[in-house]
């Protein structure tokens, strides 16, 4: 469907947005006039879809030219054909990169709605209310770039710089680049200029066009829409505001381990108890290991041992002479045995 060339496009009526009764919206788009670009964003807002689907599925470049083929008949589009189409000026930066870094300083804190330069990796809603706008306009009907269009990135602000400082750019080199990057092979330009292309398709007599078809009013800015925008980015900014607050009031609140953290913990004196004479006894036990001592145990000599058994002979002897009624304990080799171990 031709309706996605132009999901994310954006027209301007600027008859209608400059009677508007608001200084800063009408000095936005007035500088958009003084740019060079109100006949690329103000030509008349007509689609031919099915000239279109034949322009981008047969197109391509060759030595910086775009050729097609839309029914039947060849397009050839040259950067001069495009620039005398939409009355674009021809001279001044080609390229972003040769933007001043000075005067996007300088348009950072122009643009800012508190004063303080913008962040350019922030969100849209650092900047004033026109410049919101404007933001939207260059990332949908110039640069055509797909993804969030909340987001600013260095190209769109280059971009806003060059309109909201004056700064002059060849826009005709600029805008064909970008026209020629839709039609390379294995890019990953959005597809748009959607009102552009069926302006510089109606320019060629033999090309048969098919039925025209009005681009949506919805995308068209005017008075309308552009009050439509201030309300919604004023809701969105006062809930992303709301948003914020609780997120602060939330991070306020202490946890228990912060307040555990925060708050040193005291230290607790112990009363030491009496400690028993048994606990003493095992404390003692394991302080004070005592090493066992080596002790020869006496033994008896060889010569002992004779006289021993000489007496118990004697002994014996002794007791048999001796009257029955007296009875002389004996020593026992039991006896010798314990004395001499």
């Amino acid at each position: 469907m031709a309706s996605s060339l132009y999901s994310n496009a954006q027209h301007v009526d600027f008859e209608s947005v400059l009677a508007m009764d608001d200084p800063g919206m009408v000095s936005m788009f007035e500088a958009l006039m003084a740019s060079g670009l109100r006949g690329f964003l103000g030509c008349p807002a007509v689609v031919y879809e099915d000239a279109l689907i034949d322009f981008f599925e047969n197109a391509s470049v060759r030595n910086g030219v775009v050729f097609s083929t839309v029914g039947g008949q060849i397009v050839e589009i040259s950067e001069k054909l495009f620039a005398e189409s939409f009355e674009l000026p021809v001279d001044g930066l080609g390229d972003l990169s040769e933007m001043p870094k000075d005067v996007i300083f300088d348009a950072r804190s122009i643009v800012s709605f508190s004063g303080e330069p913008i962040n350019l990796s922030g969100r849209k809603n650092q900047m004033k209310m026109p410049y919101r706008l404007l933001c939207d306009i260059v990332a949908k009907a110039i640069s055509v770039k797909a993804g969030s269009f909340n987001a600013i990135t260095v190209e769109k602000f280059s971009l806003m710089t060059a309109v909201v400082c004056g700064e002059k750019m060849n826009w005709a080199k600029f805008l064909f680049g970008i026209l020629k990057k839709m039609v390379a092979a294995k890019t990953k330009q959005a597809k748009g200029f959607a009102i552009q292309i069926s302006l510089l398709l109606a320019t060629f007599p033999t090309v048969e066009l098919g039925e025209a078809s009005a681009f949506p009013a919805s995308k068209i800015i005017s008075k309308k829409t552009v009050l439509r925008f201030v309300s919604i980015n004023d809701r969105d900014g006062a809930e992303e505001i709301t948003g914020a607050a609780k997120k602060k009031d939330v991070s306020k609140k202490r946890t228990a381990a912060d307040i555990e953290a925060a708050v040193p913990k005291k230290k607790r004196s112990l009363k030491k108890k009496s400690i028993s004479s048994l606990e003493l006894v095992e404390v003692a036990e394991e302080a004070l290991v005592v090493e066992p001592l080596d002790v020869e145990e006496p033994r008896c000599s060889s010569a002992d041992a004779v006289d021993l058994i000489i007496q118990q002979v004697l002994d014996e002897t002794r007791a048999a002479d001796a009257p029955a009624d007296i009875t002389e304990p004996a020593v026992t080799t039991e006896r010798i045995g314990l004395i001499c171990l």
